[in-house]
Order: structure tokens, then C-alpha cells, then sequence
């Protein structure tokens, strides 16, 4: 049984960078990508910034055909995924089209595309409703789109579990991956950054309201007073590491362990989930918290989970025992997305000897944390952790490990 796959192809749209190249030069530098909301006017609403992932214009990256069946975040997942298979090296129509397989996760679905038909079933009529609404607001719609743009015809699914989803879906990967299939294009990219989703978002009571861009989501700050949603995320093409070598494939890493445990029900008494998933995602990789260099936190921006998270770490690897870091900070949280995108700058990391920085961050010292800030670090990384949680007590983690080690 494989117990590792193989990460051979990035394609990253954040709101810091459209593209991997443009994405990671922005993360190693510190370049946020959090600003007033574009997409619409934000101006009656108590939070007013977001991360938006900036120069998009489908229609230099996609066929005619295919925009107005598609959502906003669905134009960026299918980029995305052109651009993690033509990283791979894949021509999917010279691989057999049942060896290749799709995953990907999804918060919200197409929230944008929704509004518009509900408003047109509200002011117009029903039958001014396009056809396209039946698939086009759905979880599923990213995989079922990746799959016909380019002829996946393995296992497909999706994954719902908000922030953590992202990671889930990389394991659902490795999970198909084990039982047979080759390749599996698989990650998350959200994003419902328009009115009806922009509402959504807000009750869940999380979400800053701070009109400063550099103040707005401190994560482990003493001034924390929330997170910046944000639109994007990553695509990855993973594979069994013998077919990718077979094929001469260059492997940025390995997706070595992976778990995901749900946090009691408020009031039992019981402690939350993050510290075991934490000790169970070691454990599937074979490792000990000495074994890891560095950890992407989930970094929720509230001061009781971001409370929870620093436990949990200091908890399984010491006070200060391992530097961490939330690059989210420049991007705000893409829900599905946030997971595969720390993912692919957890590789890129490793593969570059450095860790980016968690920007406009003051660390209180209260979380004993050896937080990254301000300036990116070198050092030696061979293996990282990644973490997220959903709201609703979700808690996935994975673990990952550089090529070669």
C-alpha cells in the first residue's frame, strides 16, 4: 500500500498572487492581498475588506463556452487546475481517462451565480431563470467541471467542512490514490464575495470589523478581534509517487499523514479535538513532534480559538517548540481554499529553505508561540505540519514531507 503521495503540480490563485509563481514571491515577501471589497459596494455593511484574488478575467484563461454556466469561484478552480496539471507535466488526453480521478472541497458553493438567478426568479419571472442555476450553485460543481474540462473520469467527489475541507479533500485523494488510481487533481478554491454570500458570512460572528487593512485579522494578537474572508485557494495534482517517477515527474513533496477528529458539544466538559488530531496525523506519518520544522496554523483571529490552537501546539511539541505561521494573514481565510493553498506554501517552503511571515501580527506572549513575523525565516525544512478547522468543530491536519527526506 502507498503511504505517501506525491505532490507534482501547483496552480495557486490567492488574493497576493494570481498564479503559484506570483503567490509565493508575494508570501516569501510579505505582500498582502487584503483590501476594500471590489466586487460589489460594501459600504451598508459592518466588515467592508476582503481578500480578492486580483487581474482575474476569465475569459483569457477559459473557453466562451464555459462562462455562463460557471460561477466566479468555478473559473478560478478551473485555472487553477490548467495550470496544477500543465505544472505536473500532465496531458490528461495521453493517460488513461479512468486513471485520473478529481476531489476538491467547497464551503459555499457558487454564491454569486445563485444570487443573480434568485434575483431574476424574483423581479423577472421563472422563466428567466438560466438552466445553468440547476449545477452551478452546487458543492460539487468545481469537481464535476474540472472532470469534463478534462476528461477525469477516476473517482470524483467533494468534501463540505468548511476551513477544514480543503485538507479532507487531499486525504480523500490520497485515499483513492492508495486503492489504485494513478492521479487524483485535488484542493479547493472558495470564495462568496458578493451581497447574499457577504450576509451569510456575517452571522456566523466572526468576521472583523475593522476597516484597517493591517489591523483588521491578528491572529494570536492581543488585538485579534476576528478574521477578512477571502476568495481563492489551490489545486494540486497528487500521484503515486512510483507512477510520477515512472514518468519523470518533479515531486515538490510528499503527503506523508493526515487526520481529522469534531470537537465536542459545547458544555460536555470535554477538551476540543485540535491537540489529537495533531497526535493522530503524527502518527499516520510515522513521526514524533521532533520530527516536524515548522507549522501553518489555522489561526482563526478570535482569542479563544486562537487560544485553543496555541494549546494544542504547545501541547504536543513544547512551549516556543516549533516555529509556526499563518501566511493567511495576507490572503484573509478562503474557507475550502485556505487548506490546499497552506499546503502549497508549506511545499514551497521546504523546497526554498524558508518560512514566510505572519504580517502585522504583534504575538502576545500569553500563547508561547514561536511565531514567524514580519520577515520571512530560513531554515532547514524537511517536514511540515498544516492545520484547519470549520466552524462547527471541524479539525484536520496533514503532514507533510520534502522530497528527498
Amino acid at each position: 500500500m502507498t503511504t505517501s503521495v506525491a505532490v507534482t503540480g501547483i496552480g495557486a490563485v490567492s488574493p497576493n498572487g494570481l498564479g503559484t509563481k506570483d503567490f509565493w514571491s508575494a508570501t516569501r515577501g510579505g505582500k498582502s492581498g487584503i483590501g476594500r471589497v471590489t466586487r460589489f459596494d460594501p459600504a451598508q455593511y459592518p466588515a467592508q475588506l476582503a481578500g480578492e484574488v486580483p487581474g482575474f478575467r476569465a475569459e483569457e484563461h477559459l473557453p466562451s463556452r464555459l462562462l455562463p454556466q460557471t460561477d466566479h469561484m468555478t473559473r478560478l478552480a478551473l485555472t487553477a487546475a490548467d495550470w496544477a496539471l500543465a505544472d505536473a507535466g500532465v496531458r490528461p488526453e495521453e493517460l488513461p481517462e479512468f486513471d485520473m480521478g478529481v476531489v476538491t472541497a467547497s464551503s459555499a458553493g457558487g454564491f454569486e451565480f445563485g444570487q443573480g438567478e434568485l434575483q431574476k426568479l424574483w423581479s423577472q419571472g421563472s422563466q428567466y431563470v438560466s438552466a445553468y442555476q440547476s449545477f452551478a450553485w452546487f458543492y460539487a460543481v468545481n469537481s464535476g467541471q474540472i472532470s469534463i474540462r478534462n476528461g477525469l473520469k477516476g473517482p470524483s467527489g467533494v468534501l463540505v467542512s468548511d476551513q477544514a475541507g480543503g485538507l479532507d479533500a487531499l486525504a480523500q485523494a490520497r485515499r483513492q490514490i492508495r486503492k489504485g488510481t494513478p492521479l487524483i487533481v485535488s484542493g479547493g478554491v472558495d470564495g462568496a464575495i458578493c451581497p447574499w454570500g457577504w450576509v451569510a458570512q456575517l452571522t456566523g460572528g466572526r468576521i472583523s470589523t475593522s476597516n484597517e487593512p493591517t489591523r483588521a485579522y491578528l491572529p494570536f494578537d492581543a488585538d485579534a478581534r476576528g478574521h477578512v474572508p477571502g476568495e481563492g485557494g489551490a489545486i494540486l495534482v497528487l500521484e503515486d509517487p512510483e507512477a510520477a517517477r515512472r514518468r519523470g515527474a518533479r515531486t515538490y513533496g510528499e503527503l506523508r499523514g493526515y487526520a481529522a477528529t469534531f470537537d465536542p458539544r459545547p458544555g460536555s466538559g470535554r477538551p476540543p479535538g485540535l491537540r489529537r488530531t495533531i497526535e493522530l496525523a503524527l502518527a499516520d506519518a510515522g513521526l514524533t513532534p521532533d520530527d516536524v520544522d515548522v507549522v501553518f496554523a489555522d489561526a482563526a483571529g478570535l482569542p479563544d480559538l486562537d487560544r485553543i490552537e496555541a494549546e494544542a501546539i504547545g501541547a504536543v511539541f513544547g512551549p516556543r517548540g516549533v516555529p509556526v505561521t499563518a501566511p493567511k494573514t495576507m490572503t484573509g481565510r478562503l474557507y475550502a481554499g485556505a487548506g490546499p493553498l497552506d499546503v502549497a506554501a508549506a511545499l514551497l517552503s521546504m523546497n526554498d529553505g524558508l518560512i514566510p511571515p505572519t504580517v502585522n501580527v504583534v504575538p502576545s506572549p500569553d500563547y508561547e508561540l514561536d511565531l514567524v513575523v514580519a520577515q520571512p525565516r530560513p531554515a532547514e525544512l524537511r517536514r511540515a505540519l498544516v492545520l484547519a478547522r470549520g466552524q462547527g468543530g471541524f479539525n484536520s491536519a496533514v503532514v507533510l514531507q520534502a522530497s528527498g527526506h
